[in-house]
């Protein structure tokens, strides 16, 4: 029997100072024999990445000197339980799971062969038993995300009808957009989605009741917002254009535009008008703004058993060994769906 001592040598990407991509590497890390207490051993069979890793692997304070050492990165990930440690409850060795770690220290990440988990900071489900490792290993932190964001808008509608709810879902194409889309159309809501002219007849398949070009001009998804008249708005793409347009603007972003920097809450320290916006509308001297952070409830994850495999969106798959490229195609910005890394079927 292994020393509660001994680990295991794995493949994992991590990076150590700021700098995406050149901080970015593949190198032998370590995972104990026997997992700690409350924590799980993880075989990875796929992990998804998502434009926070770029972000956090941007932050300046990661090239100071005392903070150089490796970070794991991406949250998301769908693999197989090698081993529980004590304390460990509703889960068992062998058991196919998928889940989100609520981590960004770069402990643990979904980019390695095997993951030691703390399940305090990960949420974590039985993988739906429809889906592929890969379209498992896409869906957590997306649909999380766009579960928070209906959670959020829902206070702000009618009961009845559902059909006079009226949400703005602004990036319908984004991989949190295809979900908040389905999520919305799944309560009977009225949706308008803005995307790009080559994603128009893809968010209408998702359930889009309107479509705005955003490429036909400066104004045009303002001017379709104010025509549209909604009772909420969830962005998920930046910028303050549509800001004041409904009773309350739901944001995963904030005030940014740039692809690369940290966005979300913790822009509330960086952007003063994003906390003024807040305060107004709590106060109820104008609408109600918030820029949120996904809420990782177990009971959130576990909807994505509802998921028929053709509703799971994945933009493209690459390898282990091309994680690289695979952080260039998201960087591009055109992905539709999610990027996944499959690391072993």
């Amino acid at each position: 029997m292994a020393s509660s001592s001994a680990t295991h040598k794995v493949k994992s990407w991590i990076y150590t100072t700021a700098g995406y991509p050149t901080t970015l590497e593949l190198k032998d890390t370590t995972v104990p024999a026997i997992p700690a207490s409350n924590h799980v051993l993880v075989k990875i069979h796929a992990s998804s990445i998502n434009p926070v890793d770029i972000q956090l692997m941007n932050v300046p304070l990661f090239s100071l000197p005392g903070l150089w050492h490796d970070k794991h990165i991406s949250r998301d990930f769908a693999g197989t339980i090698l081993a529980i440690g004590p304390d460990v409850k509703n889960f068992q060795k062998g058991d196919e799971v998928c889940g989100f770690i609520n981590d960004f220290s770069g402990k643990s990440g979904g980019l390695t062969e095997v993951a030691h988990l703390d399940m305090v900071t990960t949420c974590m489900v039985k993988k739906p038993k429809g889906l592929s490792w890969t379209q498992a290993a896409s869906l957590p932190l997306v649909y999380l995300t766009a579960r928070t964001s209906i959670a959020k808008v829902e206070r702000s509608m009618q009961v009845n009808p559902a059909s006079a709810n009226k949400l703005v879902v602004l990036g319908g194409s984004s991989s949190t957009g295809i979900y908040t889309v389905k999520l919305a159309k799944q309560r009977g809501w009225t949706v308008l989605s803005s995307c790009s002219h080559r994603n128009v007849d893809f968010v209408k398949d998702l359930g889009a009741d309107e479509i705005v070009d955003y490429t036909t001009g400066p104004h045009a998804v303002v001017d379709a917002v104010k025509l549209f008249e909604p009772s909420a708005i969830v962005d998920n793409v930046g910028g303050t254009e549509t800001i004041g347009l409904a009773g309350y603007y739901v944001t995963i972003v904030g005030d940014k535009t740039s692809r690369t920097s940290m966005g979300g809450s913790a822009l509330y320290l960086t952007h003063p008008r994003m906390v003024l916006r807040y305060y107004l509308g709590a106060w109820g001297l104008g609408p109600k703004y918030e820029c949120i952070v996904l809420d990782a409830k177990k009971e959130y994850l576990e909807e994505i058993d509802n998921l028929k495999p053709e509703e799971v969106i994945v933009d493209s798959v690459f390898s282990f060994n091309q994680v690289k490229e695979a952080f260039e195609k998201l960087n591009t910005g055109r992905c539709r769906g999610k990027v996944v890394i499959e690391i072993e079927k």
